[in-house]
């Protein structure tokens, strides 16, 4: 055998065969029970799977008709305190329920019927992957509290109480592996009014803010759009069923649905059977053979139903994955959607024929646009292939181009940046499995006012779309996050504006969804210049040489500029970079990894789409002129204080 061969060798034997404890391995392994860590930054990020983990189970006793009221505080030290008015946890079992895994009441389904957590792991998840972490039951006359480090128990104490009953939890997330964690309370904010959308009548106090909702998903709905509806809010409701929905003028459609008050943000079983029968209903209602992407187009909905022990397609349970609406059989899960839907939307249109008229109109509208721009697609798609998409225009990431994207989908991203330099720099220096580049050639086209046919007219546009794939809707979306990348001066806030016009005038669900960021790159570089001193042999020559080496900071702002300036004194060296080209691919690996700084695009209510992309992108010239003139006092001011400092 060669050398090296032996050199591959590795002992394997009884030593090799190791046993973990439940709490040992949720932390060795925690992607298994809660997806993805991150920091806090992300609604999806692990620290708010914790959370929900436990608001969940409080949601679950005001499902069982107990406990009317949550009460959540967020520590400023990133501890949570849940505080629910339930049954409070058997305090027999109060030790197992929190850190044995397969232990819980809701294996039983005569107690939990219709709950979200049936696996018995999600308090041992949050128990094990905290700092600090502790539980209180009170019941029958009695309290008993357990707290824990690091999963691992430090105190058991029962005594006498005469407080309601319920269930009292504190968490900290164990910054050894949400590193650098921090909350958000907006996402948290989004996720209490999810819960009280869906729970009428429950009371929920987050650090003093009430969230109550009478009217449910028509609540929901009135939340967030961002775009005026057509008609009123149609809102219907079932045994363990409830929809509402309306239409709007912006493109594409737009889904929130929920499973047992479970938001399941990447949809499935239940998000399809509505998008197939609200079509189906509504074309029958006309006798008509319309398209379903028409009757769909512009479409804004909720749904939420109840399902007997829900199967999820993941521990997060971002996605319903049952086909019944109880385990082992039973009625079909599509079959019970479809027949509510058939039902009561088909007699509220006959009982509202204003409505149901300018649903018809709205569906000939987007038939009408569809058809115009049918005869350009065909030719559209074929010149996207002629491109050679994926050497002129697209850099592609290796988990596409090996089309395996698996459990890496959720990490990969594409730059939209322009010009030669900039697309070189960040394709030389990004992760080529998971990072994939896409560059513009000069400014995209303003779109505002434009219909959807410029999308396939548009060389850019059209090839930009073929790139994301996200002509047939998002289903089948290539990246997780689309990140603008362009140079911090004039031409490239125009250019960032410019593709966001894009995004919310054709495809606003990608930014509804939470895909599209804004690169952050540093605006300055400021480091000490080359020190000297004198090594151990020329002290005696009295020669001194120089350290090729400087100490280094990257400035986002002019605050952080000064602060620079200030540690680094004295005659730091200070280098503005005026474009992402000027930025080596050596330096740039430091701001595209995993630590950079994105800003994410949102869109809500306050924000009236049409509105605000009038003003900023319309034909209102003057006005947003003396409005920019306005706001460039304030510039000036700060441009006058810089004059005097040398760089």
């Amino acid at each position: 055998m060669a050398e090296n061969e032996e050199e591959l060798l590795v002992s394997y034997d009884e030593d090799n065969i190791r046993h973990m404890d439940d709490m040992e391995h949720i932390r060795t392994r925690p992607g298994m029970y809660i997806g993805k860590l991150g920091d806090g930054s992300a609604a999806d990020d692990g620290i708010y799977v914790l959370l929900k983990e436990i608001v969940d189970n409080s949601i679950d006793e005001f499902r069982m008709n107990t406990g009317k009221r949550i009460e959540i505080d967020l520590n400023e030290t990133g501890s949570v305190t849940v505080r629910d008015y339930g049954r409070g946890i058997p305090l027999g079992k109060l030790l197992e329920a929190v850190s044995v895994l397969n232990t819980g009441g809701k294996f039983d389904s005569k107690a939990f019927k219709k709950s979200v957590g049936l696996n018995g792991v999600g308090l041992k998840a949050v128990n094990a992957l905290s700092l600090h972490f502790s539980v209180t039951s009170c019941r029958d006359g009695q309290m008993r509290t357990l707290r824990f480090c690091q999963g691992r128990l430090e105190s058991d104490e029962t005594v006498a109480s005469d407080q309601e009953h319920g269930t009292t939890i504190m968490f900290e997330p164990d910054a050894t592996l949400f590193t650098g964690y921090q909350f958000r309370p907006a996402i948290i904010e989004t996720m209490m009014r999810n819960y009280s959308y869906l729970n009428t009548g429950l009371t929920i106090m987050y650090n003093g803010q009430r969230f109550f909702s009478r009217s449910g998903l028509e609540d929901l709905l009135n939340e967030r759009m961002s775009s005026q509806s057509l008609y009123p809010i149609i809102h219907l409701k079932g045994t363990d069923i409830e929809i509402a929905f309306t239409h709007t003028n912006q493109y594409g459609e737009e889904y929130y649905s929920f499973v047992n008050g479970q938001y399941t943000s990447q949809g499935g079983t239940h998000q399809s059977a509505f998008k197939e029968h609200i079509a189906r209903t509504i074309k029958e209602f006309y006798g008509k053979n319309f398209e379903a992407c028409d009757v769909r187009n512009g479409l804004v909905a909720a749904i939420a139903i109840n399902v007997e022990e829900p199967v999820f397609e993941s521990q997060t349970k971002i996605k319903l994955g049952s086909t019944t609406m109880t385990p082992g059989g039973g009625q079909s899960l599509n079959k019970f959607v479809g027949d509510f839907i058939k039902k009561e939307v088909d007699d509220l249109m006959h009982k509202q024929p204003d409505i149901a008229n300018v649903i018809l109109k709205k569906i000939q509208d987007s038939e009408k646009e569809r058809k115009e721009i049918a005869g350009i697609t065909k030719q559209a798609r074929e010149r996207a292939k002629k491109a050679n998409l994926h050497n002129r225009k697209l850099a592609d990431c290796r988990i596409h181009l090996n089309d395996a994207r698996g459990d890496r989908q959720e990490e990969s991203c594409i730059f939209i940046t322009e010009g030669d330099s900039a697309s070189g720099s960040i394709t030389k220096s990004r992760d080529v499995n998971t990072q994939a580049v896409f560059s513009l050639r000069g400014k995209p086209l303003n779109c505002f006012g434009l219909t959807k046919k410029v999308v396939y007219e548009n060389e850019e546009f059209n090839l930009l779309q073929a790139a994301l794939n996200i002509e047939e809707g998002l289903d089948d979306l290539r990246y997780n996050k689309i990140i603008v990348a362009t140079d911090a001066d004039v031409d490239g806030m125009h250019i960032r504006l410019l593709m966001i016009t894009f995004f919310l005038q054709f495809f606003p669900e990608l930014v509804r969804k939470g895909h599209v960021y804004i690169l952050q790159t540093p605006l300055f570089r400021v480091r000490n210049k080359r020190k000297k001193r004198k090594t151990a042999q020329n002290q005696v020559e009295g020669v001194v040489t120089e350290k090729g080496e400087f100490e280094t900071i990257y400035c986002y702002s002019d605050e952080e500029r000064r602060v620079a300036i200030e540690k680094l004194s004295p005659n730091p060296e200070i280098t503005r970079f005026k474009g992402l080209g000027e930025i080596s691919p050596d330096e740039f690996k430091n701001f595209i990894g995993s630590d950079m700084r994105l800003e994410l695009v949102t869109l809500e209510k306050t924000d009236a789409v049409e509105e605000l992309l009038s003003f900023y992108m319309g034909k209102n010239t003057m006005e947003r002129q003396n409005f920019i003139i306005d706001n460039l006092v304030v510039e000036e001011d700060r441009v006058e204080e810089d004059e005097g400092e040398k760089f």
